[in-house]
């Protein structure tokens, strides 16, 4: 049976049909879907985790107790995952154990663009790297047969085109792995020096197995077309490559990354007089050929950033562009990612974004747009969980200053604080920072499309699970003065800012009203009732067309400059007020029930 699926659904059926008995990940663009789909699988224990770390955790304990797991994150994950994966590769698995690493070149999705084959290099373990769909689900079966056949976690290096794009797959049935024995080996699993000093030896000797497999495994192959061009590529820039070079280049196919089989490639690079190397986004592939002694175009022919597409290849040989509709030539109207019709977020950042005498920390999330104009709220970002330890750090170098009065405030989603803002919120109370820390409760991951997280009550097969309460959270960590409220009511919003900006001593605030795209549950509806049935119009005879409502950036409100009156699209207000109240002239009105 054959099925058309995205490389995500690929992963996900492959480690099913390589009997996989337990899956974690943290939702992360563009590896989302992996989990998603995992938890349509029955047989498998799927679980969201807290992050990408304690995902990797709870892979690494499934392994050492006999089964067969797998862990999934976008590649800036795998930063927070990399303490536990470096120890694991020392000491190797029980039950096979695949890491999946979904890339971003192009920072589709990313605040940074890293290459994360560099992580199979640094932790010594073998990497596979699908080109499409068919070749996503069949590495990924046959990572677990490699992670036990070597004893080592394995890499899955995903790339954001394989993880969306679609390609015919061939299904097969579920293998039926049995949980491997639990035997306790203190000299394998325990770590201190004793034993890690021997397994650092272990791991050499496997690498070098490896080198041994790349050299002969089907996953590296030539396709011998031409003796005057040859073209290296692994993952999707061989299906690029395809494309552009066709029957006029032969190939060196990698699909076994790393170790790379250097005997294939030196014997391949003799065959061909001109030599192109097409990687994203770092120059791996690049340097082991010219390390070889074998010249190749790759960085003085193609961008070391973004992807390697085929108008990117086309450009870099000189060649023209794929022909496209016919445009005009006018400029496009920009068209830069707003905060939703009745989005919590607003009222917030409409506030701090007229504060003069604040310095504004953002995070990684939907709320990330409250940089952006007519909010221009946020002064700095940095990574998940960091706004509330960088807003700690600032404060402490603004407070040297003779006289201070500028204050830092620190935002974050409420599952970007159960993924790492508990541990800054740690550092801003521990520490004693003078910040304010705002938590904005959603009720549900909402950037990555409205995950289980939690604090949200239901697990990822959408059981039911304990609520962490953020307040009580706050308040354990030791901060004294909490404040919960309506983000949707900006004079509470801006008393309750007042409130923490005059005390001498760290305060959280927490925004809680659910997202406007979410499902609401039977728990939202008790808790928020009538949340999103409510709408507004404008009475234009009250409206004097200041435009100062467009100044809370919600799509569904526009300014008819041929009126000169404010506008509200009813098929997309959601009811939450704020324009209403910043209309001075009380023209923005609510319909009647």
């Amino acid at each position: 049976m054959k099925a058309i699926l995205t490389g995500n659904e690929a992963v996900a059926r492959g480690a099913y049909e390589a009997g996989v008995h337990f899956a974690s990940a943290y939702p992360g663009t563009p590896s989302t879907e992996i989990l998603e789909n995992i938890t349509r699988y029955p047989e498998i224990i799927s679980e969201w985790a807290p992050n990408e770390k304690v995902a990797a955790e709870a892979a690494i304990g499934a392994s050492i107790a006999g089964g067969r797991s797998l862990t999934a994150m976008k590649h800036v994950g795998l930063n927070v995952a990399a303490d536990p994966m470096f120890t694991f590769a020392y000491t190797g698995v029980n039950g096979g154990m695949v890491l999946v690493s979904a890339d971003d070149p192009g920072q589709h999705s990313s605040q940074d663009e890293q290459d994360n084959r560099r992580y199979a290099a640094f932790m010594k373990i073998p990497m596979l790297e699908p080109a499409d769909s068919a070749e996503a689900r069949d590495m990924t079966a046959l990572a677990f047969e490699l992670s036990e056949q070597f004893d080592t976690p394995v890499l899955l290096r995903l790339t954001t085109r394989v993880c969306h794009s679609k390609s015919v797959v061939q299904l097969g049935e579920r293998r039926d792995i049995p949980v491997r024995p639990y035997v306790k080996q203190v000299e394998k699993y325990i770590t201190v020096p004793l034993y890690a000093t021997q397994m650092r030896r272990r791991v050499e000797v496997r690498l070098e197995a490896l080198h041994e497999y790349s050299e002969q495994t089907p996953l590296n192959y030539t396709e011998n077309n031409s003796g005057e061009v040859g073209v290296i590529a692994s993952g999707v820039c061989y299906q690029y490559a395809k494309e552009v070079f066709g029957e006029k280049a032969s190939y060196l196919k990698l699909g076994f990354t790393h170790p790379l089989p250097r005997l294939k490639m030196a014997d391949f690079c003799r065959s061909v007089k001109t030599i192109y190397v097409i990687e994203e986004n770092d120059s791996l592939l690049e340097d082991t050929v010219r390390q070889l002694g074998f010249d190749c175009h790759g960085r003085d022919t193609f961008p070391v950033w973004g992807e390697k597409t085929p108008d990117v290849i086309r450009a870099g040989l000189g060649g023209a562009a794929t022909p496209t509709l016919a445009y005009t030539g006018e400029p496009a109207l920009p068209r830069p990612p707003a905060l939703c019709a009745g989005c919590p977020h607003r009222g917030i950042f409409y506030t701090l974004g007229r504060r003069k005498d604040i310095v504004v920390a953002g995070d990684i999330g939907c709320y990330s747009l409250g940089y952006a104009p007519p909010y221009n709220a946020l002064d700095f970002n940095n990574c998940m969980g960091a706004s509330l330890s960088t807003a700690a750090g600032a404060q402490k170098v603004f407070d040297l200053t003779p006289g201070n009065t500028t204050r830092v405030v620190g935002v974050l989603g409420d599952s970007t604080f159960f993924h790492t803002g508990i541990n800054a919120l740690m550092e801003v109370a521990y520490n004693g920072a003078n910040t304010v820390s705002i938590i904005l409760d959603n009720r549900t991951t909402g950037m990555t499309g409205h995950q289980e997280n939690p604090g949200s009550g239901y697990t990822a097969g959408g059981s039911a699970a304990p609520v962490m309460d953020i307040q009580k959270l706050v308040e354990a960590v030791g901060i004294e003065h909490v404040a919960v409220i309506d983000p949707n009511d900006l004079a509470l919003v801006e008393g309750t800012l007042d409130w923490a900006l005059a005390l001498d001593a760290p305060s959280v605030i927490i925004t809680r009203w659910p997202c406007a795209l979410k499902h609401l549950t039977a728990e939202d509806k008790s808790e928020f009732p009538g949340a999103f049935t409510a709408r507004y119009a404008v009475e234009p005879g009250a409206c004097t067309g200041c435009r100062l409502c467009t100044g809370c950036g919600c799509p569904a409100l526009s300014f008819d400059s041929n009126r000169k009156k404010a506008v509200i699209d009813r098929t997309r207000c959601l009811g939450c007020g704020v324009c209403g109240q910043i209309c001075k002239m009380q023209a923005i009105v609510r319909e009647a029930d």
